[in-house]
């Protein structure tokens, strides 16, 4: 396997600016999955690096050769699409070993990669049918395994899952990462589910409008997101955002007034901000307690009405609006005996909380 460099990679179609400046490394043996809303360019990013695009400047090395002048073919990668683009009239076997056969490769070898690649995805049993008799998890596992015979420095997947049911894609998941524990690749991932991401990657790159928002490890990207983009856009339920004004600040941290009257002082050592200037405040809905009663205590409470529960067994999410904040999400406990009308209050604690700046980025 490899490593992958992209400097100063950018990317137009006409005057349209698409990837912009990207700088980054991908470890060999590395996960790691770009995760961005729909037209971020995250699937053109890893079209550039495969070679069905050509950049319009910087450079792309793959095991510390630069690749970016070299057709598909000799980059030493293999793409896994959203389609899984089998031959109907071909079986299992012939489907994984056609590009093999296209190289002429000896007979024996081919079946020997076949048979591997298929005990490795558990295809063994389905190696003599048609796509037709197999199953969506199926299809895209035979796909994955023609990508494996060829035994690719990097394999490269293109919102592999996003055709199957909820529950295949949770399975599917969970394969993709024991393959690539198994066979110790280098894998780059994209897709728009951050729960995917957040649930397979090793590192994750958040981009947004062509560029790259922050990179990191998932917890790292959760926990101390760089800008409120981030903070919105990984976590599931997303983070609750409550506008506010900075009323002061000193060495205490940056006395914060929220619409409705809320009122406390957020520690932060950077504040990058002053008196008068428009904030955001961010809390996560599992860092909400009932009355205030949750781990670390609170440092403030909100009042709301709640208009819809969702009772999942082992959790609950509360549905709540107070005063002009709307659909304020709180997770609670599975028997949180919380009823749609009850009035309550949230409280936070500020050691859980976030405080965005008036051009988005996180003081800390």
């Amino acid at each position: 396997m490899a490593k992958v460099e992209l400097r100063g990679v950018n990317k137009q179609f006409g005057s349209v600016h698409v990837i912009k400046d990207i700088n980054l490394t991908v470890e060999d043996h590395e996960f790691v999955v770009f995760v961005g809303p729909s037209g971020c360019g995250k699937s053109t990013l890893l079209r550039l690096i495969a070679g069905l695009e050509e950049i319009t400047s910087g450079e792309i090395d793959i095991d510390g050769a630069r690749v970016d002048h070299l057709a598909p073919a000799r980059r030493g990668v293999a793409m896994v699409f959203q389609s899984y683009a089998l031959y109907p009239h071909f079986t299992v076997a012939q489907n994984m070993g056609y590009a093999l056969r296209v190289a002429k490769e000896d007979k024996a070898v081919i079946d020997r990669k076949v048979r591997e690649a298929a005990e490795i995805l558990q295809l063994t049993e389905y190696l003599d049918r048609k796509p037709k008799a197999l199953s969506g998890g199926q299809r895209q596992r035979v796909a994955i395994g023609r990508a494996i015979v060829r035994d690719p420095k990097v394999f490269l997947f293109d919102e592999p899952l996003s055709n199957l049911d909820a529950k295949l894609r949770v399975q599917m998941r969970i394969e993709l990462t024991r393959l690539h524990r198994e066979l110790n690749a280098t894998m780059i991932y994209v897709t728009h589910d951050q729960v995917e991401a957040m649930t397979m990657a090793d590192k994750i790159v958040v981009l947004r409008d062509g560029r790259v928002e922050q990179i990191g490890a998932p917890l790292d990207l959760y926990n101390t997101p760089d800008n409120r983009f981030v903070a919105g856009f990984i976590g599931s339920p997303a983070m609750n955002f409550f506008a506010g004004r900075a009323e002061s600040v000193s060495d205490a941290g940056v006395e914060v007034a929220l619409e409705g009257g809320t009122r406390f002082t957020f520690p932060c050592e950077t504040p990058g901000v002053k008196a008068g200037d428009v904030v955001e405040f961010g809390v996560r809905p599992e860092h909400f307690s009932i009355g205030g009663n949750g781990d670390g205590g609170s440092d403030g409470a909100l009042k709301g009405e709640v208009y819809a529960v969702e009772r999942l067994g082992g959790e609950t999410y509360l549905y709540l609006n107070s005063g002009s904040y709307r659909d304020i999400v709180a997770h609670m406990s599975g028997d949180a005996p919380i009823s749609i009308g009850d009035s309550v209050e949230i409280g936070f604690s500020l050691a859980r909380s976030h405080l965005f700046g008036p051009d988005g980025q996180s003081i800390r």
